[in-house]
């Protein structure tokens, strides 16, 4: 096992604080847990993405999306079978999964479709007015134009 000290960013940086938690939920997880469902992280734009998730058997009712601060939850409840079915072969998983992304900052959930079996999330970063790089224009102090006198030729 392979720890990072991250002290020196603790140091120079104000607010780099959740990297150490990001690091710690990372390794926590196995490989089971990246394995289902399966999902697509698509850029669409600029400032524009999209998580496509497949979701084979499960309705809109079964799904649930939460977003709060920088994480976006999806789940998906697995429905009970009213009649039970004797399967010869089941290759299709139906079973109950829950999916985080750390999200970075001022990107915002804009809407999620849910279509031929694949569930899209639509995400936009949008940086307020107020951090967005601007121009400084510079003024110059300038000199009085010098002044001709006028003079009489003789």
């Amino acid at each position: 096992m392979q720890t990072f000290d991250l002290s020196p960013l603790f140091r120079s940086g104000i607010g780099f604080d959740h990297l150490e938690r990001l690091l710690d939920s990372a390794k926590r997880l196995d490989d089971q847990t990246f394995a289902y469902p399966p999902y697509n992280i698509e850029k669409t734009g600029e400032d524009g993405y999209r998580i496509s998730m497949a979701v084979a058997g499960f309705s809109s009712q079964d799904i649930d999306i939460t977003a709060k601060e920088n994480l976006l939850i999806i789940s998906g409840k697995a429905r009970k079978e009213e009649q039970p079915v004797q399967y010869l072969h089941r290759g299709i998983a139906g079973r109950s999964f829950e999916r985080r992304f750390e999200l970075a900052d001022h990107i915002k959930v804009v809407a999620a479709s849910l279509a031929d079996g694949l569930l899209h999330v639509d995400l936009v970063r949008e940086i307020p007015e107020t951090l967005r790089p601007r121009t400084i224009p510079i003024q110059t102090s300038q000199a009085p134009e010098p002044k001709v006198l006028e003079s009489k030729a003789a």
